[in-house]
Order: structure tokens, then C-alpha cells, then sequence
């Protein structure tokens, strides 16, 4: 495994559970919410094994973060209130989600559209 080019100097988790700061070594800092982190999770279940098996996941906008546990010393996993929990966040990909987290959002939205899904009804696409 390649050695990630940020790291981060703190992980918080916000008091209401709806999204995670994370502050890195080159000086950036994002707060992520926990609806992105849900729908955009580096686990097989949501991203498949290729661009093709990839889902796009309706119902998240109320989604809470439950937990967030250290995997090695290159990664998190997070556990969420629907019972998500197998997505390893890298700390590369959560610095490229901050980085582009709004785009990220958008495409969401447009993706969910295109699925005829929505924020707020469950559903798998």
C-alpha cells in the first residue's frame, strides 16, 4: 500500500452526528457530512467492483454517523445509523471528498434524478 502524500492532525466527529471535520497536514480542513460519506462509501455494497456494478443510494439525507474507528494507521471506517458500516475511508479519499465535496454533491443530485430516487425515500439504483 502507497503511502498517502496528507494526514490528518484531527478527526471530529460533531456533536450531532451529521457530519465529520477532519483537519490534514497540508492545512486543510473539511466538514463532511454524513450524508456525502453515506452515499459516496469506498465499500463494495455501494461502489460494486467496476463503474457498472456501482449503486446510487436514495433516503440518506437524515443519516447519522454512529461511529468512527481507526483502521491501520491509514484509514477509518464509519459506521452509520442504518447499519453501514463496511466502507474503509482512506485518507486520501476523504481529503479528494472535501476537496471536491460540493461537485461531489451535485452529481449526487443529478444522479438521484436520473434514477428517479430522492434524499429522503430509501431505495437502491
Amino acid at each position: 500500500m502507497s503511502t498517502p502524500s496528507v494526514w490528518p492532525v484531527e478527526i471530529r466527529l460533531v456533536k450531532d452526528r451529521r457530519s465529520l471535520r477532519i483537519a490534514f497536514d497540508d492545512g486543510s480542513e473539511f466538514t463532511l457530512p454524513a450524508e456525502l460519506l453515506r452515499v459516496t462509501s469506498p465499500s463494495a455494497e455501494v461502489q460494486g467492483h467496476s463503474e457498472a456494478e456501482r449503486k446510487t443510494v436514495g433516503g440518506k439525507r437524515n443519516v447519522a454517523i454512529l461511529s468512527v474507528d481507526p483502521v491501520g494507521n491509514y484509514a477509518v471506517r464509519i459506521g452509520f445509523d442504518d447499519m453501514h458500516s463496511t466502507g474503509i475511508y482512506s485518507w486520501s479519499f476523504l481529503h479528494d471528498l472535501g476537496e471536491n465535496a460540493e461537485r461531489r454533491f451535485v452529481d449526487y443530485l443529478d444522479e438521484l434524478a436520473a434514477k428517479n430516487l430522492d434524499r429522503d425515500t430509501p431505495g437502491v439504483r
